[in-house]
């Protein structure tokens, strides 16, 4: 029995060596070409991906493209009716920049941003490192401070236009309660500018604390805590640990909130509609009246070009101080 059984386990190691001996190979499998294979894990990303390219195609891409063009076109309400727009090449930016309200609007552009900007960084990065200690209502105080960013910009603007008024405005009449002057905000050319970039500030705040504050919770404590040992507290741990750990995100809402002020324009409009005497007339305010006042569409779109250009150095500034921080 034992002898049986090892010659039938032999027997197919014995028939099987005259086929190897011969030479002959199994039969390979045929795998279907690289090029068609196609994972369902790609497919499923494609159908992710395919509804947010054509949101950004239909609703950024298309209206930037045909801005550009429009700025070379003589466009104005008759090309609704007739369909022709004759090409004017630099004709409309000539217009635009030899208007006499495009210096003041570009300064009144330059001060509007860096006042905003200004203000909103400086005041959201003090709440945030306020924020960041942990005390009792810190949560409920932190949703409420996010309230102005919630508001509609037309409701802020009724709101603070209301504050601001000359005669029955609170906070003329809180002045005027302390011994002071009331002040004409939105009526004397001298505050307007000033009345509009404290509103955007006002604005602005929320988004600034709720990004510095989410990169102050990445900051380890144990940085501060040995930071501590040596000495380094208060504003030598703020500037040496705080502000180095944060640079990343201090670019991000930089960059951002420029390009967010660039084109602010609601909170003007309900404001001083770009008065008293164009003292609030910015870039963004030109290109809204040339086209929705003045209904010339192309040089509407020659000044938000203009803009677009100035957003883009912007940008462009930050992906080289980016790219320079991982190198």
């Amino acid at each position: 029995m034992h002898q049986h059984a090892v010659d039938d386990g032999a027997a197919p190691s014995a028939a099987a060596a005259p086929a190897a001996a011969a030479g002959t190979a199994p039969t390979p499998v045929k795998r279907p070409p690289r090029a068609r294979r196609i994972r369902r894990d790609d497919v499923v990303k494609f159908l992710f991906i395919a509804p947010a390219a054509v949101y950004v195609v239909a609703f950024f891409g298309y209206p930037v493209v045909k801005n550009l063009i429009m700025g070379f076109q003589d466009y104005t309400t008759q090309t609704f009716f007739t369909g022709e727009a004759p090409w004017v090449g630099f004709g409309n930016y000539v217009t635009a920049m030899s208007s006499q309200l495009f210096v003041p609007a570009l300064w009144n552009t330059a001060v509007f941003t860096v006042g905003s900007i200004a203000g909103q960084f400086a005041i959201g990065m003090a709440l945030a490192v306020f924020f960041h200690r942990k005390f009792p209502l810190s949560g409920f105080l932190r949703a409420i401070l996010l309230l102005p960013w919630l508001l509609p910009l037309i409701v802020a603007s009724a709101t603070w236009r209301s504050i601001m008024d000359l005669d029955g405005g609170v906070l003329n009449r809180g002045l005027e309660a302390v011994g002071l002057s009331a002040i004409p905000w939105l009526t004397s050319p001298d505050y307007a500018l000033l009345a509009v970039i404290l509103v955007n500030i006002w604005v602005g705040i929320p988004f600034n604390v709720t990004i510095l504050y989410g990169g102050l919770q990445e900051i380890p404590e144990e940085q501060y805590e040995a930071a501590a040992l040596d000495g380094a507290t208060g504003w030598k741990a703020f500037w040496h640990i705080t502000l180095p750990n944060l640079k990343g995100v201090i670019s991000v809402v930089l960059v951002l909130g420029v390009v967010y002020t660039l084109k602010v324009i609601d909170i003007i409009l309900g404001l001083t509609n770009g008065g008293p005497a164009n003292s609030t007339q910015t870039i963004a305010i030109r290109s809204y009246q040339s086209s929705f006042v003045d209904f010339e569409f192309g040089v509407g779109a020659a000044f938000s070009n203009v803009l677009i250009l100035i957003s883009l150095v912007f940008a462009l500034i930050y992906l080289r101080s980016t790219r320079r921080q991982a190198n």
